[in-house]
């Protein structure tokens, strides 16, 4: 399905950089590499390093009045004065990648006016390239995809963290889900896009590089992706962090939001 402007060759450059990146980190996946720790328990690796190099030099070249904000990069806030943004993550779920597990994906997305209007999320360990732009469809790997219909909390496909509904936080149970953990949270947000995965809660928070491009490519599927408060995420803000994250179908991210302010 051919892309409409105005960011047609956005996308287009995004997918092709995306596929060039996840070449580029398989060739580490599972082999010896250096990785060291950024700081809180934060890791990263030279194939992190390898990708951001080369995800900048590649999108950076469609306009350099475009901004820049990445995970791999130290942020100028240069970005807050641009016009649009490139926001990346060159790989979300670096523990994964680092353990092995076919968990990890690229994240690009096009920010303007705080909104995602471009983005792709290519996890290249399981060739799933999921992708969207602002008032397009959203695409798994050129086949357009929906959420889930998925109308109540019981027996729901949820990814989260593994325990945390059975923590004393609550004041009371939750029902009975089937619930597993991504470390990807970009990729997360493909599952659910997708109808994998009926929703997805985040608690801890979550920076701009890997949510901006989720959020998009959820909302073109037919989902909702907001903070547990129903407020949307606004990214390319001074501070680039979203404190929380709930991403469904409409009639359940209804259902979760209305669970999680009874506390």
């Amino acid at each position: 399905m051919p892309v409409s402007e105005p960011f047609a060759s956005e996308h287009r450059l995004s997918i092709s950089a995306a596929r060039e990146a996840g070449e580029l980190v398989m060739k580490y996946f599972g082999g010896d590499y250096a990785r060291w720790d950024k700081g809180g328990n934060n890791p990263v690796t030279e194939a992190d390093l390898a990708a951001d190099r080369l995800l900048r030099d590649r999108l950076s070249s469609f306009d350099p009045e475009y901004g820049w904000l990445s995970e791999e990069t130290e942020d100028d806030s240069s970005r807050r004065s641009a016009r649009r943004s490139w926001v990346v993550d060159p790989i979300d779920g670096t523990r994964a990648f680092i353990r092995g597990q076919p968990h990890f994906a690229i994240s690009i997305a096009l920010v303007e006016e705080a909104r995602p209007v471009c983005a792709v999320v290519f996890n290249p360990a399981t060739n799933e390239l999921f992708d969207a732009v602002a008032e397009g469809p959203a695409r798994l790997n050129g086949e357009v995809i929906t959420v889930s219909g998925k109308n109540a909390l019981q027996d729901a496909r949820i990814l989260a963290s593994k325990g945390v509904f059975e923590q004393k936080r609550w004041k009371s149970p939750w029902p009975v889900m089937h619930v597993e953990a991504r470390n990807s949270i970009a990729y997360k947000g493909g599952l659910i896009a997708a109808g994998i995965f009926d929703g997805c809660l985040l608690f801890s928070g979550a920076y701009d590089w890997d949510l901006a491009a989720a959020d998009l490519i959820v909302r073109a599927a037919g989902g909702c992706m907001t903070d547990h408060s129903g407020q949307r995420l606004r990214f390319n803000q001074q501070a680039p962090r979203q404190k929380n994250m709930v991403a469904a179908g409409p009639e359940l991210h209804a259902l979760l939001l209305e669970r999680l302010s009874w506390g």
